[in-house]
């Protein structure tokens, strides 16, 4: 595996408007391994890594996606991210054919144990919560723990010892995605990077900007409904006022990723927790304010006859929640109250 540092998003664009245009839109959600799979042998899954100079055109990609669907950037981002982590712990070599995820959320009713290592080969038992994409992907990197250390662990999703359980799964918005819960009974598994290194390399932040940048590429695609609605001739001054709002919403939110992109390059190996939670924070407050203005302007139209708006809509509130809200803003206050003096300025 080879990560590009230029990418062509115009390739990527035509391939979107491909598969977005009936009659294919109206099947999308079932052909969104087949959506991956034809990004993947033309290349486009092979972004620029984060910090090394592109980190922007890399947000930029996950926006691009996630304003076509918002399920296809959620195991898009996923695979990318996966190899970005596989590139930074020094194992690309495992990345191999298929589409990966990354799961590692850990709730304290769900946990996965190591229960047994040989070399990097180890075997995995317990419970795996939230796994995005499970029936539609081939590998995950899932985090595991080994003692009282966290271990990043690669695992083939077509492993007989694995049990998945889609029941709990009643979701409106994301439905497609299907987070699912794995059962790993004795199940192999090969061992990434050290152990803790999931969680302190600087990429683990890079890549929540990522995510942000995929809110504000949906909240971008539905911000131009608004825009095409105010193009009409007849006046609609109300409508004129929303617009208006969300386009400052949407600029600041551009300006805190493309800072963030830039910082980041800058300082790829620096810890980038406190400036990608500021960015996080600007992304989360802007989208929302995106998605009230836009549904009090244009009413109820496009959320029934509109596919393409319907499934933002219903999805991005669902993606938005990958934010942890106040608990967010409670360590991001927390860093600003350390911040010098003038911090603010100008």
């Amino acid at each position: 595996m080879s990560i590009v540092q230029e990418f062509d998003l115009s390739h990527l664009d035509r391939l979107l408007r491909r598969f977005a245009s009936p009659p294919q839109a109206l099947n999308l959600d079932t052909r969104l391994p087949e959506l991956l799979q034809a990004m993947q042998a033309d290349h486009l899954d092979l972004l620029p890594l984060p910090g090394q100079g592109h980190t922007l055109q890399r947000w930029q990609t996950l926006a691009r996606v996630a304003g076509c669907d918002l399920a296809l950037a959620k195991l898009y981002e996923g695979h990318t991210d996966a190899l970005a982590i596989l590139a930074e712990c020094g194992a690309a070599h495992h990345a191999g054919d298929g589409l990966w995820g990354v799961w590692a959320a850990e709730p304290p009713d769900a946990r996965v144990q190591v229960v047994a290592r040989e070399g990097e080969r180890v075997r995995l038992q317990g419970r795996k919560a939230w796994c995005s994409g499970a029936l539609q992907i081939d590998r995950a990197l899932v985090t595991a723990w080994e003692g009282d250390q966290q271990q990043l662990v690669a695992i083939e999703l077509s492993h007989p010892s694995q049990r998945i359980q889609a029941d709990h799964w009643q979701a409106v918005g994301m439905a497609t995605t299907c987070s699912v819960e794995i059962e790993f009974d004795n199940s192999d598994g090969l061992a990434i990077g050290s152990p803790g290194q999931y969680l302190a390399r600087p990429g683990f932040w890079h890549g929540g900007a990522g995510i942000a940048a995929c809110w504000y590429g949906a909240a971008e695609a539905l911000a131009d409904y608004l825009r095409e609605h105010c193009r009409k001739p007849r006046p609609d001054p109300h409508a004129d006022a929303h617009l208006g709002a969300v386009d400052a919403a949407l600029y600041g939110a551009r300006a805190a990723l493309r800072e963030c992109a830039g910082w980041i390059d800058r300082n790829p190996s620096a810890d980038a927790s406190f400036e990608v939670r500021r960015t996080r924070a600007q992304v989360e407050h802007a989208v929302e304010q995106v998605m009230q203005h836009v549904g009090h302007a244009l009413g109820a139209t496009p959320y029934c006859r509109s596919g393409h708006f319907a499934r933002l809509a219903a999805d991005l509130p669902v993606y938005l929640r990958q934010s942890h809200a106040e608990r967010d803003l409670a360590e991001l206050g927390r860093q600003s109250s350390t911040l010098p003096a003038g911090g603010w300025q100008l």
